[in-house]
């Protein structure tokens, strides 16, 4: 289980975020969460073999064709559970910092294994969800944030 302060920490200092299984229609939530992200500062590196490019970013077709051409702080699963082992194995081979599994996606094996390499593991959380709670975005995904105005803030407020 991981604390607040642990995913704060995480949250705080991996930027660069290998979405693994992102896809390119608005309204998938992988989609959504990925936009939150990029609009919050974070470097998105598009996972999917299947596209081109997502969210103005070129798509690698794997976490190591990814980390050929970029520094990957967090590997981000958008994928069933039983698909997280070879992910896992790149993640601890690329030497990211964080292995983060979406909500319902846990496999105990492959976090052990993450841990052992000195990965921090984070599974059945969603990274948008987690970030906006925790540092505040909530507004921004219609949240109700009990501030009264009829003008929109012009910048987030942190």
């Amino acid at each position: 289980m991981n604390t607040i302060s642990e995913l704060r920490r995480i949250l705080g200092s991996c930027k660069t975020v290998a979405v693994v299984g992102l896809s390119p229609q608005w309204h998938r939530p992988s989609f959504f969460a990925a936009k939150y992200m990029q609009g919050h500062g974070y470097k998105i590196i598009p996972v999917n073999p299947t596209a081109a490019g997502i969210l103005g970013e070129r798509c690698y077709p794997s976490v190591t064709a990814a980390a050929a051409d970029h520094r990957i702080d967090m590997v981000d699963c958008f994928r069933k559970s039983e698909e997280i082992p070879p992910v896992a194995h790149e993640a601890i081979a690329v030497g990211a910092r964080c292995l983060w599994m979406q909500i319902g996606v846990i496999h105990e094996a492959s976090a052990a294994k993450a841990r052992t390499a000195g990965l921090d593991v984070v599974m059945d959380r969603c990274v948008k969800i987690e970030h906006a709670r925790l540092f505040g975005g909530l507004g921004w995904a219609g949240v109700n944030t009990k501030v009264i105005s009829s003008r929109r803030a012009q910048q987030l407020p942190y």
